[in-house]
């Protein structure tokens, strides 16, 4: 592998665990124990099929917890110190033969972005869980399964084409997030409210469209 199919590699591997971190092992596995990619000696350990039975037990498991209203949540609490570390770890591997450095800055980057998307997976699935109706979490985890498969493959087989997608990604998270954590906000004023806590009450959501938040900001507001 040339240094943009590594950085591709470790870059995708980071991406994808943030979002679901089994999916992109079983993706690498396979690809690597069928000879579709050579992967880098620190990650041929993901080809054996001691590994891949292990990541596609864990990924039928969160296929289904992914998909149930508030164990989603859950789910993605515990995970948030699973797939960080493993996309940090995953991201360095990728770069043994371009040397230290390259694994250090490779687990630095890695690390950030695998937060990045993780942040973006767990809050937006907290803000859908303000629905009541469970389709939108069947929707969104599905999608979620499939971007992170083709992600991935991407990353294997068209790197260039991938880091252009990346870095649109990545911008479109830095948009993102501040809307989901204003959202996570009036998510958490209104779970107060209901218990009974007092809080001051934080400002409108003026650019998310949440019906059941705006409904409830519209009837104590009169407006």
């Amino acid at each position: 592998m040339n240094a943009v199919d590594q950085i591709a590699l470790s870059m995708g591997a980071a991406w994808g665990s943030g979002i679901n971190l089994y999916a992109t092992i079983l993706v690498l596995g396979y690809m690597g124990m069928t000879g579709q990619v050579q992967l880098p000696p620190e990650l041929m350990v993901l080809s054996n099929p001691l590994v891949i039975g292990a990541a596609g037990l864990m990924y039928a498991v969160e296929f289904f917890a992914d998909k149930t209203p508030g164990v989603d949540t859950a789910w993605d609490a515990i995970h948030t110190f699973i797939r960080i570390p493993a996309g940090a770890l995953l991201a360095s591997a990728a770069l043994t033969d371009m040397g230290p450095a390259a694994e250090l800055a490779g687990m630095l980057v890695g690390g950030g972005l695998a937060a990045a998307t993780h942040a973006t997976k767990a809050g937006s699935r907290v803000i859908i869980n303000t629905s009541p109706e469970p389709f939108t979490n069947w929707t969104a985890s599905v999608g979620e399964d499939v971007v992170v498969i083709a992600g991935v493959w991407a990353s294997l087989q068209h790197p260039w084409w991938f880091l252009g997608v990346l870095v649109l990604f990545i911008l479109l998270m830095i948009w993102l997030l501040p809307r989901i954590w204003r959202a996570l906000k009036w998510v958490f004023y209104k779970l107060g409210k209901l218990f009974g806590r007092k809080a001051p009450e934080p400002p409108p959501i003026n650019s998310l469209q949440l019906p059941g938040l705006n409904k409830s900001h519209d009837s104590t507001t009169g407006k």
